[in-house]
């Protein structure tokens, strides 16, 4: 036991361990979303889209979430402007928006004196995070899962039957606006965590492998949760111990839960073991 102990005698881990649980559970359940709607793109683009944020708060000397908030947030926005006026297809707005964002951003990294100052920013710093820091990731993780959870309903409806969704007067376009914002919250939640390059994989893996597992929705985010909050955990502890990139590390445990998935789900296929095995 002194082994999965020694690391909480540190501060910056418990508060890296707490961020990482927040970050991971929030990426998860919206996540579930995310692979249902094949938004997968979308993920990708806000996560790059909101570095001009971060850089141009930290050349300003202001909190750097808070920057990250207001450029994903207008991201978010302009993607669902542009794509709804009908003027491009929905995947040439992100693409348009996302190289647009990140070259901006890669600009502005470049008026500072060096490009290291920015390494956390793009491949994360989770055991660097201060309480301050939680403090806010714990209101945006709050906020968007407060948000699913009171909106379940119309966003459950609008991922699977969006025709009947419309039928009854549900709003479409008024549900993805939503989806869309708490995405670019999701987003910013995690970035300390593992940075902009990852953040999507942490948005996508877990659910997806959650999606092979079972077919409920519910349980679905329940599965999806736990690989997240496994994967963070162990990702940290292999960063203490192995002396690697903490982001990475979650990532790439994140990676390994869906090959196991992978595996479950090509079991059941066996005719076999199918009874063995049923299907969530």
């Amino acid at each position: 036991m002194g082994w999965l102990l020694e690391p909480l005698q540190f501060s910056f881990m418990r508060t890296g361990l707490l961020a990482a649980v927040l970050v991971g559970v929030t990426c998860a359940v919206l996540g579930v979303y995310v692979v249902l709607r094949s938004m997968a793109f979308i993920g990708d683009a806000l996560a790059h889209t909101v570095l001009p944020g971060l850089v141009s708060a930290y050349l300003l000397g202001l909190n750097l979430l808070g920057g990250a908030v207001v450029a994903g947030v207008a991201t978010a926005l302009g993607i669902g402007w542009l794509s709804r006026r009908g003027t491009v297809r929905e995947d040439t707005a992100i693409g348009i928006t996302f190289t647009g964002m990140f070259a901006l951003g890669v600009l502005l990294m470049s008026t500072a004196d060096s490009f290291r100052d920015f390494s956390h920013m793009l491949f994360g710093n989770i055991l660097g995070i201060t309480p301050s820091d939680v403090a806010l990731i714990s209101v945006l993780a709050l906020a968007v899962l407060a948000a699913i959870y009171l909106f379940h309903k119309e966003l459950e409806l609008t991922s699977f039957d969006p025709v009947h969704a419309r039928a009854i007067g549900l709003s479409a376009d008024t549900v993805r606006y939503g989806l869309l914002v708490l995405l670019s919250l999701t987003v910013v939640a995690g970035i300390q965590a593992v940075g902009v390059v990852l953040i999507s994989a942490l948005l996508i893996t877990p659910a997806a492998a959650a999606s092979l597992l079972t077919k409920s929705l519910p349980r679905m985010m329940a599965i999806s949760a736990s690989i997240a909050v496994v994967s963070s955990v162990t990702g940290l502890y292999a960063s203490y111990y192995l002396d690697v990139a903490s982001g990475a590390a979650i990532v790439l445990a994140c990676t390994a839960c869906f090959v196991v998935a992978s595996a479950i789900r090509a079991l059941r296929q066996i005719p076999g073991n199918k009874e063995a095995l049923p299907p969530g």
